[in-house]
């Protein structure tokens, strides 16, 4: 898959695509990233890529021009039959999730648009944004940190990336954990200043383990995400002792 950046700052991205494990899928290309500025694609001395707003008002809007021949540029270089689609991360945008990751995980890539200043001249919006993402309800300075959040979600699902290949499975809110959160994890010393690892964990019964880490999912969910044990509920991924054990612990 190909992930193509439209982005002021480039730089930013050197860090994700060279750190921790995941550069494994950018080294190997499994996820290929590039990056495009829009400075590149720019008129005039200054290479101006924003100006002021319509109307009046604070801060500055990229300019429309600079960012359609940085798209042009972007679409003769990939020559799809299918155009990818333009993802400008915007709070108006859908809350990212995991379904959304794994369906990015699974597609050819996208465009992405990553917006600065007070935003993107909405004309470019209507006539070439095909989805607009949103990482949560606040703004941030730009739309980098945001595409970054999305390139390693995806990546990381990419397979030979994780040293454990069903690492991810146990991911908070995976379908192989019914949209759960997760349960704790411990590790070594079985004793940490006069707390010990929960017992469950220490008997060796394979079954009593698993049961422990689905009561402590169940849990989790309902304490501090319970929408996502009701959407579980409804979906009829509780079983008959899994709403056993909610009734007689909450």
């Amino acid at each position: 898959m190909r992930f193509d950046i439209i982005t002021l700052f480039p730089e930013l991205f050197a860090p994700l695509l060279t750190s921790g494990i995941t550069r494994r899928a950018y080294e190997s290309g499994l996820v290929d990233v590039r990056l495009w500025n829009p400075r590149d694609h720019a008129e005039g001395n200054y290479r101006r890529v924003d100006d002021r707003s319509f109307g009046g008002g604070p801060g500055m809007v990229m300019l429309a021009e600079p960012l359609f021949k940085t798209l042009a540029a972007i679409r003769a270089d990939r020559n799809e039959v299918q155009p990818a689609p333009v993802v400008l991360f915007s709070p108006i945008g859908q809350a990212l999730n995991h379904n959304a990751v794994a369906n990015w995980s699974q597609s050819t890539g996208a465009v992405l648009l990553c917006g600065r200043y007070e935003g993107v001249d909405q004309r470019f919006i209507d006539h070439h944004v095909d989805q607009q993402i949103s990482l949560g309800d606040f703004v941030l300075s730009g739309g980098e940190i945001a595409a970054m959040a999305l390139l390693d979600a995806v990546a990381r699902l990419q397979p030979g990336v994780l040293n454990d290949e069903g690492s991810h499975q146990l991911d908070s809110f995976n379908p192989a954990l019914d949209g759960l959160l997760d349960s704790p994890h411990y590790t070594r010393p079985e004793v940490w200043q006069g707390h010990a690892v929960p017992a469950e964990l220490m008997s060796g019964h394979h079954a009593h383990i698993e049961r422990w880490r689905r009561e402590q999912s169940l849990r989790l969910t309902a304490q501090h995400r319970p929408e996502l044990l009701d959407q579980a509920r409804q979906e009829g991924r509780l079983s008959r002792l899994d709403e056993t054990y909610l009734q007689k612990k909450l």
